[in-house]
């Protein structure tokens, strides 16, 4: 069962990511929706947690509390809101299915949908035919991209929150659930530059110490007219280099941009940095996504 040529594995080599069309069926989409929207309406988050998510690092750690539930998600099912959706009592003042921008991330282990959709069949063959040996599921979320609010995310790469030795080991798979376009979020990447290393990385700060985690470096400069859009389908999915530049607007349209999105890793000859914010857990160690597991 190939989902991937050798033409097209040779072009996310060249260009640091590749999209597919045809991944998830419409009816396998619409199930993966619809589960989330019961985890949304189920979810009771205590005061503390009510969490507004930012890619801006100053954002992300304003409390204590924020950046302990945030490094604290790696084996848990956490839930990060998008700005302006609290009063100052922190009541809801949108309707709870429009306040999250994720959900995550560890969907992958203790959600049956989303766990059948990351170890299913074409993926455990889409990373063979990459050649990988020992792959392991690091993480997972559930992206929203809610109409009219969803957030931008700014120029990065994974490998500054997903940080290997040697790098290029980490790969983004990235789901649409809805048509992801240039009018509601779609990706924007700049082909090639995996090849560029990277130049900021984040890191856990010694235990009692304030903020929690910190930034080594500065991300890069970008040239706009760099970025090509990567817009795809319902059902499709977009492999991500680790290390390739990537951003996506501000979603100001009518409609959402739904996803599921995990990350692999493949850990033969590969060393897991201490200092990076997600770890393995004893709860929920790091997973093969090979049925029979390897020996790294």
């Amino acid at each position: 069962m190939n989902f991937i040529t050798d033409e097209q594995v040779q072009k996310f080599r060249e260009d640091g990511y590749l999209v597919l069309e045809g991944f998830l069926s419409p009816e396998e989409c619409d199930a993966l929706r619809k589960r989330m929207a019961e985890i949304v309406d189920s979810m009771d988050v205590p005061p503390h947690c009510r969490v507004q998510f930012s890619t801006d690092h100053d954002e992300q750690l304003k409390s204590q509390g924020n950046a302990e539930y945030f490094l604290t998600s790696g084996d848990k099912i956490h839930f990060f809101f998008e700005t302006g959706v609290f009063n100052s009592k922190g009541d809801f003042i949108v309707p709870k299915q429009h306040s999250l921008n994720k959900i995550g991330h560890a969907l992958h282990a203790y959600e049956p949908l989303y766990k059948n959709v990351t170890y299913s069949p074409m993926v455990q063959n889409l990373a063979k035919k990459l050649d990988l040996k020992c792959p392991v599921v690091l993480q997972s979320m559930y992206i929203f991209k809610q109409p009219g609010i969803g957030g931008e995310v700014m120029p990065h790469q994974d490998a500054t929150f997903l940080h290997t030795e040697p790098l290029g080991r980490v790969i983004g798979l990235w789901i649409p659930l809805e048509d992801a376009t240039p009018e509601n979020g779609c990706l924007w990447f700049i082909p090639g530059s995996h090849r560029n290393g990277i130049t900021r990385r984040m890191v856990r700060t010694p235990k009692g110490t304030f903020p929690l985690t910190d930034f080594i470096g500065r991300e890069r400069t970008y040239d706009e007219d760099q970025f090509v859009p990567a817009p795809v389908k319902k059902g499709g999915l977009v492999l991500i280099h680790g290390e390739v530049v990537h951003r996506s607007a501000q979603n100001t349209s009518d409609r959402s941009r739904h996803v599921y999105a995990f990350h692999i890793m493949e850990s033969e000859g590969t060393s897991w940095n201490p200092e990076n914010w997600l770890q393995p857990t004893p709860e929920l160690p790091f997973p093969s996504l090979y049925t029979q597991s390897c020996v790294p």
